[in-house]
């Protein structure tokens, strides 16, 4: 199964009598889903199915809509309002009788705002209406699939660098598994160099007193239970790659836990390579966390 990201970005365009429109969709990092809506006045009835459109397909993510609306001009489009005319005709006479003012000609009567109309300015009726929303939500519904796929095909990308950072955890792990610096007789002979500078090289030296302090040592250094639960999260992590659905919020978690572990990993270390490694463990580990923040 393939992760989706939430990063990604969709425009498509549409057309229906005489309007054009475009929706443009964002979308970044979120904890949750938070869908931001930018319509134009007038089209309010299209929030709540959009809203619901974008529900349906993401969990997670930041994702940013706006519906931009253009006329197109329309040939042909003059239609003359008669009720219009018959009150302006009715006005004139009026002020005829009243003022002795000559009545205005056809030519003067058609200058007058509101007796010709052109097409965008003819009412429109609520089955018009609405075969134009379903028009626009449709194309919305088209934008969010691409959406889906922009997310995804990101999510195909960041499968791979965690994959690749699991490896690199993994490989660390196993050079800190196998180091000789781990091993009691490396511990014994650190101890005795540290004892050689700090006395007298001449002055004879407990043997058993020698190998019960590295015995000590060792146990405090040992790291074998921060190895195996570092083995567990990069199989676990796999294993949640393989899965469906949001997954970023899994990995998330399992990023804090090899962190915790890379921690006290190289608060016992007690040879400068193990030291060494853990470094490198801590700085991969942060990488994980950056991509898997990107997860949805």
């Amino acid at each position: 199964m393939t992760i989706s990201s939430m990063t990604g970005f969709a425009r498509v365009d549409g057309t229906a009598e005489g309007l054009a429109w475009t929706w443009e969709a964002r979308s970044v990092n979120g904890r949750g889903l938070d869908v931001r809506l930018r319509l134009p006045p007038g089209y309010e009835a299209v929030e709540v199915p959009a809203r619901e459109a974008v529900a349906k397909r993401f969990a997670r993510g930041n994702v940013s809509i706006t519906l931009n609306l253009e006329k197109q001009q329309v040939n042909g489009g003059v239609r003359l309002n008669e009720a219009v005319l018959a009150d302006v005709i009715k006005a004139a006479e009026r002020v005829a009788v009243l003022a002795g003012a000559s009545k205005p000609d056809a030519a003067q009567l058609l200058m007058i705002k509101g007796v010709l109309e052109t097409s965008d300015q003819v009412p429109e009726s609520s089955h018009e209406r609405a075969a134009r929303e379903k028009a626009i939500l449709s194309s919305f519904e088209t934008a969010l699939d691409k959406l889906l796929e922009a997310r995804r095909a990101e999510g195909t990308r960041l499968a791979e660098i965690i994959r690749d950072q699991l490896i690199q955890i993994e490989r660390l792990t196993g050079e800190v598994r196998a180091s000789p610096s781990r091993t009691p007789d490396a511990i014994v002979a650190r101890l005795k160099d540290a004892i050689v500078r700090l006395f007298d090289a001449t002055a004879p030296l407990d043997a058993e007193r020698l190998h019960q302090e590295a015995m000590l040592i060792a146990t405090r250094a040992d790291v074998e239970e921060e190895l195996q639960r570092l083995t567990a999260h990069v199989s676990g992590a796999r294993d949640i790659l393989g899965e469906p659905g949001a997954v970023g919020r899994k990995l998330d978690f399992l990023a804090q836990e090899f962190n915790r572990e890379a921690n006290t990993l190289c608060s016992k270390a007690n040879a400068v390579d193990i030291t060494r490694l853990g470094l490198q463990l801590k700085t991969i580990i942060d990488q994980f966390r950056e991509q898997v923040q990107n997860v949805e």
